[in-house]
């Protein structure tokens, strides 16, 4: 049986560590609605709950920084529709959520198209989410011909001189995992 959302937001806020939140601020997370909670404590939470997707929907809706990761550790990409990454990717106000997130995206059928069509939006959250989808895609979908990953090269040059800082780092260290996986 799946936990309530408030049995889940009362173990968040007991989990809490405000000094943290300070340490947070200083990488370029942003600290608003954040708790201070390490991916390390949420990890092993997300395993305890297991996949519930209304869960994960009602988390998201929270707004909290740390329960909208979880929501992604907990979230069953099978039921995930367009319209919720279309939703969610607007929603995206830190890269720390952007790069966390884009780890259950990419198991989405919608993961390729999304990659796509996200690394030509202006918004820089969104376009962070199109590259780091394309560098998670690189490094985990094992069966992809090299022909398939070899269709982001040209949207990384297209996009390579973005000077939006989390913009810039996606599309150079995030696909810098791309370049290495398709072979010479």
């Amino acid at each position: 049986m799946s936990p309530s959302l408030d049995e889940i937001l009362t173990r968040l806020h007991a989990l809490a560590n405000p000094a943290n939140v300070a340490g947070m601020g200083r990488y370029g997370i942003n600290t608003h609605n954040t708790l201070g909670i390490s991916i390390y404590t949420l990890r092993p939470l997300a395993k305890e709950i297991g996949m519930y997707h209304e869960l994960a929907l009602q988390l998201w809706e929270s707004g909290i920084h740390e329960a909208r990761i979880l929501a992604s550790y907990i979230d069953d990409p099978a039921q995930v529709t367009e319209a919720q990454l279309e939703r969610w990717v607007l929603d995206f106000d830190s890269w720390d959520v952007v790069d966390q997130v884009c780890g259950m995206f990419e198991a989405t059928p919608f993961a390729y198209q999304k990659a796509f069509e996200w690394s030509e939006r202006q918004e820089e959250f969104v376009k962070r989410a199109g590259f780091v989808l394309m560098a998670g895609l690189a490094v985990h979908d094992k069966g992809a011909p090299d022909e398939k990953l070899a269709r982001f090269l040209p949207v990384i040059q297209r996009e390579s001189t973005d000077e939006r800082n989390f913009v810039k780092k996606a599309v150079n260290w995030r696909c810098a995992t791309l370049a290495s996986a398709i072979p010479a």
